[in-house]
């Protein structure tokens, strides 16, 4: 019965998954500018990736394997917060550059 209980509990969270990927994909082609094109993949697949390391984390064997895969979330949130605040620092540092380069002449 536990079983039973685990694997339709990671199914369901792997759809739901499925669902907020799939939600980050299209604001990333959808939206308009870089700014919510950036912001879009980085909340929903920062909830994507959570959702799918705890359907990973519930079948795991053993409770070393749960915590391994339990650190993994935090990293890739720092990760992916830390690589989105890059690109949108140098393209505004870009925009503002070209945008003084303008004006000067």
């Amino acid at each position: 019965m536990l079983v039973l209980f685990k694997d339709i509990t990671g199914l369901g969270l792997i759809i739901l998954s499925a669902f907020f990927f799939s939600a980050g994909t299209f604001g990333l082609l959808r939206f308009p500018d870089l700014y919510t094109r950036i912001h879009a993949p980085t909340k929903a697949d920062n909830l994507g990736l959570g959702l799918l390391i705890l359907a990973f984390a519930i079948q795991a064997d053993s409770a070393f394997t749960f915590f391994k895969l339990l650190i993994i979330w935090p990293l890739a949130q720092i990760a992916s917060s830390a690589s989105a605040q890059l690109i949108m620092s140098y393209k505004y540092e870009t925009q503002k550059e070209k945008e003084t380069r303008t004006n000067k002449d």
